[in-house]
C-alpha cells in the first residue's frame, strides 16, 4: 500500500540465505555509517528509512519511489557495489517487504531458527531513527507491531525454546571438537553482545577456569570481569602475549577491518580460531599457517540439535500469531486512508447542520435548539458511520467513494 504520492515501503537488503560471510561483510554498516545513511537519506528527500546491520543481514526498510534509490544508499556507506548486490539481493515492496520485518522480528528469518538476538537490534535501528526523525508514523506504528508479535511468539511458542544462538554454537564447537575442552586456554578478543554472551556460555556449559578476556575499552572489561570472578581479564597491549598462549581464540571485536592478522600468529602453532564477527575481523591469511583452524559464523550456524528440531514444529503457530498483528496494522493502514475523507465529510455535516438551526431558530417560535443540537449530531454520527462501514467493505472502490464525498461535500 502506498504512504502517499507515488512512494512505496521497500526493503533492500543482503541476507545470509544468498550472501557468504565474506560478502556480506562489504554490504555491513557500521554504527558511524548507520548515523551518516539516515542523515543522507533526509537530505535526499526520503521521508522515512531505517537501517539494520547485523552478522546475518543488513536491511533498509524506507519509502521511495524507486528502490534503486535505498541501494545507492546502501553502497554509497558500505564497501559493496551495485554490481555486486544484484548478484545477492532481496528487494521487496509493500506488503511484501511488511511481511518480510515480521518474520526478521519474530526470529523466523534468523539464521539460527529462532535466534532472539535480532529483536534488540530493531529496537536499536528503530530508536536511531527516530532520534534522527527519519520515521514517521507508518514505520512508527508497523515497528511496534512487530515488537508485540514478537514477545507473543516468544511467550507463546516454543520457537526460541533451549538455548541456541550463535554465541552458543560456538560453544558447543568447542565442546564438540575439542575432547580436552576444560583444560584449554581459551582468549575472548571482545566484549560486545556477542562476547558477552560467549562468556556466560564457557560458564554454563564448560568447566574450562582458563578463560581470558581482552577488549579495546578495558572499563567495559574491568566491569564484566568483577561480575564473572571465574574469567580473567588481560589488556589489549598484551594482545600478541596473549594469543600465543591461547588454544582457543574466539573474535567478536565488531571492527570494520580484520583484528586479528598473521602477525598474531606464530608459525606452528595449534590454534582454533572461531570468528563471530561481521564483518569477519579475522584474516584469512592466518590459515596460511598449518595449525589452524578457522571458524565463521556461517559454519557454526549449521550445528543442529533437538532444540531446532522442535523449533520448527513451532513456526505455523508463529506464522499464525504474525497475521493476527500483520491484519490488525493492516487495518490501521486501510483506516488510515479515508480518514481525512471521512473528517471532511462530518466537517461538512456541521457546518450544514449549524446553519440549518440557526435558520430554524429565525424561523419557528419557541424553537428547541438543545434538542435539536442532539437529534442532528445522532444523524451526523450514524452517515458517518455507514461511510465508514461502506469504505471497510471488500467489494468497495475506497478510492471512488473518496472522490465522491470530496465532490459533494468539499466543493
Amino acid at each position: 500500500m502506498k504512504e502517499s504520492g507515488q512512494n512505496h515501503f521497500y526493503n533492500i537488503g543482503v541476507s545470509y540465505k544468498k550472501a557468504d560471510a565474506e560478502m556480506r561483510g562489504k554490504f555491513s554498516v557500521s554504527k558511524e555509517n548507520q548515523k551518516a545513511l539516515l542523515i543522507a537519506a533526509k537530505e535526499k528527500g526520503i521521508s522515512a528509512i531505517f537501517i539494520i546491520s547485523t552478522c546475518n543481514r543488513t536491511e533498509i526498510f524506507g519509502f521511495a519511489n524507486r528502490p534503486c534509490l535505498l541501494i545507492e544508499l546502501l553502497c554509497d556507506f558500505s564497501e559493496g557495489t551495485v554490481k555486486e548486490f544484484n548478484t545477492i539481493c532481496n528487494i521487496q515492496k509493500d506488503q511484501e517487504a511488511i511481511s518480510h520485518l515480521f518474520k526478521i522480528g519474530t526470529g523466523l528469518e534468523s539464521q539460527i531458527l529462532g535466534d532472539y538476538e535480532i529483536v534488540s537490534q530493531l529496537r536499536h535501528s528503530f530508536k536511531l531513527a527516530k532520534k534522527l526523525k527519519t520515521t514517521n508514523g507508518y514505520i512508527e506504528r508497523l515497528v511496534n507491531a512487530v515488537l508485540q508479535a514478537s514477545k507473543r511468539v516468544k511467550n507463546d511458542t516454543k520457537l526460541s525454546s533451549g538455548t541456541t544462538s550463535v554465541s552458543y554454537a560456538a560453544v558447543q564447537y568447542i565442546i564438540k571438537n575439542l575432547p580436552d575442552y576444560n583444560s584449554k586456554n581459551i582468549l575472548v578478543f571482545g566484549l560486545g553482545k556477542m562476547g558477552k554472551h560467549t562468556c556466560k556460555n564457557l560458564a554454563e556449559y564448560t568447566k574450562n577456569k582458563q578463560v581470558c578476556l581482552i577488549n579495546r575499552t578495558e572499563e567495559k572489561a574491568i566491569q564484566f570481569v568483577k561480575e564473572h570472578a571465574s574469567i580473567r581479564k588481560a589488556v589489549i597491549e598484551n594482545l600478541g602475549e596473549e594469543v600465543a598462549n591461547a588454544d582457543v581464540l574466539i573474535v567478536s571485536t565488531g571492527a570494520e577491518k580484520p583484528t586479528i592478522t598473521r602477525e598474531h600468529i606464530a608459525n606452528n602453532k595449534e590454534i582454533l580460531i572461531l570468528d563471530l564477527s561481521m564483518p569477519e575481523n579475522v584474516a584469512k591469511e592466518v590459515t596460511d599457517f598449518k595449525g589452524v583452524s578457522l571458524v565463521n559464523v556461517d559454519q557454526l550456524s549449521k550445528i543442529t540439535d533437538e532444540t531446532l528440531a522442535v523449533r520448527q514444529q513451532e513456526i505455523p503457530f508463529a506464522e499464525e500469531i504474525i497475521e493476527t498483528h500483520k491484519e490488525e496494522f493492516n487495518s490501521w493502514l486501510n483506516d488510515r486512508r479515508f480518514t481525512p475523507a471521512i473528517a471532511a465529510l462530518k466537517e461538512s455535516l456541521e457546518l450544514i447542520k449549524k446553519d440549518e438551526i440557526n435558520f430554524q431558530k429565525k424561523k419557528i417560535v419557541n424553537f428547541d435548539e438543545n434538542q435539536a443540537e442532539i437529534l442532528t449530531s445522532r444523524f451526523i454520527q450514524k452517515i458517518t458511520t455507514q461511510f465508514v462501514k461502506h469504505l471497510k467493505d471488500e467489494e468497495t472502490s475506497v478510492a471512488e467513494s473518496i472522490e465522491v464525498i470530496q465532490k459533494v461535500f468539499q466543493s
